[in-house]
């Protein structure tokens, strides 16, 4: 069965040509699964380096870009589908809806944004798809310290965490989120007695 992967990444390539390099691999073992992959419709950084190469690869791309950015000319002019939303709110609640399972690669604010607001939705029960963290080159070595630091606070349930997948290879990644099984998550927020 396809799949429809939305990948969150950067719209800055970094400063490392691994994350170019890493960012091409994904995109190989992506298209060995015929998957169509949904971004943010950028033409630049790490976004546009995987539809870049997903298309010379011969796989389908769906952007989904807020109509305020449309005047910055970041928007990708060679993939196959582009939507229009009206807010980045708008916008990320269809790439949600659009997809089978979630992929963050090294990005800013953004990616974080993202991934933060679909692990909690997941935590919420809103999505059961398989969510990723791809930690190239120690990239997340920091926020996944972070989020265990939550864990050893209380502020953040182990099972729920769980829910995070987190490889550093990108094959590694893409077998996990082709077999993934939706699991039911723990409601963290009730403490009773």
């Amino acid at each position: 069965m396809s799949k429809n992967i939305l990948v969150y990444c950067g719209s800055s390539a970094g400063f490392d040509p691994i994350y170019e390099q890493e960012v091409k691999k994904l995109a190989s073992a992506l298209k060995k699964q015929e998957a169509t992959i949904i971004f943010g419709a950028g033409s630049v950084g790490l976004m546009g380096i995987l539809a870049d190469e997903y298309i010379r690869l011969g796989g389908k791309c769906i952007g989904i870009i807020p109509s305020f950015m449309e005047p910055w000319e970041v928007k990708h002019k060679g993939i196959q589908e582009c939507i229009v939303t009206e807010s980045m709110h708008e916008r990320k609640q269809k790439m949600a809806e659009l997809a089978d399972g979630v992929l963050t690669l090294p990005g800013g604010w953004g990616s974080m944004d993202e991934l933060f607001e679909i692990l909690t939705w997941k935590q919420l029960d809103l999505h059961q798809m398989p969510v990723g963290l791809l930690n190239i080159n120690g990239y997340y070595d920091h926020l996944i310290a972070q989020m265990n630091h939550m864990i050893k606070e209380g502020f953040l349930k182990e099972r729920n965490l769980s829910a995070l997948h987190i490889e550093n290879d990108p094959e590694s990644m893409v077998d996990w989120v082709m077999q993934y099984e939706p699991e039911k998550m723990e409601k963290k927020w009730i403490y009773r007695g």
